[in-house]
């Protein structure tokens, strides 16, 4: 059994049913739009997001889901699916998951307008049942996904990246989507406030560790067998990279930064950037960083009892930085 399954395993029925109401809460009367959802939910990814949902609402009150957990899921899943779209439109992305995206089959216009669809029927979904509490949630992670994403891109300009304002963009641009996920679970089955913000913190730092994690890919990309690169003909500022800027001589430095701001397009420059930041420990210091995250999430789940959910979870956490892709 892989990873993914053993995970799944305490929360399986609750995945099969999630999965038929995620279909149902996309229906429209367009049937172009039926068709766009039809596509995306069968080609659907691991479902961590959900996944994070009914594991901590199970583990919070020794095995409880209600029909509020699974609307949880759904709207987290379709606000992570709406912002994936948006995703492929603004960085002109035609593949997803290894199938084409929305954009590269419908255009630009129609992926644009699905995902404002997506992220309408979300919100609906929670004004609809009334669950206020887990709308304020979610809109406070769609705030702070698109402030990040834009947080970072003022700051590839700038190339003026601190390892604390890093840490600020994964926060937003990733952390904070599991963290609402985390809370959202146990919000759904108990009104302990503490305990949910307990989650709530679970959840982010377990996004950190996971993004940190995929800032690594750039630079040992075991799932295709050589490094990649992106983040740099990107210029997106990732920890390796500000760990070694922070730590090279001056001259080093504006090698580095000219690299990026004017040779990122050059194969054999940033296969150079990337042999650099390797051997001055840049690899070293990320992965270092991520399991510290890692075991301060762990420490959170401590005060739980022991169950086949806080096991789950576990798995959940270590399998997040012992990915291969």
């Amino acid at each position: 059994m892989n990873i993914t399954s053993q995970i799944k395993q305490p929360i399986f029925d609750e995945m099969e049913l999630f999965e038929k109401k995620f279909y149902e809460s996309m229906t429209s009367q367009v049937a172009l739009l039926n068709r766009i959802t039809y596509y995306i939910v069968n080609r659907k990814g691991k479902q961590m997001r959900p996944m994070f949902v009914f594991l901590t609402a199970k583990m919070v009150s020794a095995g409880i889901v209600n029909g509020r957990t699974y609307r949880g899921a759904c709207v987290i899943e379709l606000i992570h699916t709406a912002t994936l779209v948006h995703d492929d439109v603004v960085d002109d992305s035609n593949r997803r998951r290894g199938f084409f995206s929305l954009n590269a089959l419908w255009k630009n216009k129609i992926a644009v307008l699905v995902g404002d669809y997506l992220l309408s029927k979300g919100l609906l979904l929670s004004i609809d049942n009334g669950d206020f509490d887990l709308l304020r949630i979610i809109s406070v992670a769609v705030r702070e996904m698109s402030e990040g994403e834009l947080l970072q891109i003022e700051k590839a300009r700038r190339l003026d990246i601190t390892e604390d304002i890093y840490y600020e963009i994964i926060r937003q641009k990733t952390a904070t989507l599991i963290a609402a996920c985390c809370a959202l679970g146990a919000r759904s089955v108990i009104e302990d406030e503490i305990q949910v913000e307990n989650m709530r913190k679970f959840g982010e730092l377990i996004g950190m560790a996971f993004q940190i994690k995929d800032d690594l890919f750039d630079y040992t990309d075991e799932a295709i067998g050589k490094p990649t690169g992106i983040d740099i003909k990107e210029q997106k500022m990732t920890l390796p990279l500000i760990y070694v800027l922070n730590t090279c001589t001056s001259k080093e430095k504006t090698w580095l930064i000219n690299s990026i701001k004017n040779h990122n397009k050059d194969k054999k420059r940033v296969k150079e950037v990337i042999a650099f930041v390797k051997n001055n420990n840049g690899l070293l210091y990320a992965e270092q960083k991520m399991v510290e995250f890692q075991q301060e999430a762990l420490l959170l789940l401590d005060n739980y009892p022991n169950s086949e959910f806080k096991d789950a979870l576990i798995l959940m956490v270590n399998y997040v930085i012992e990915r291969k892709k």
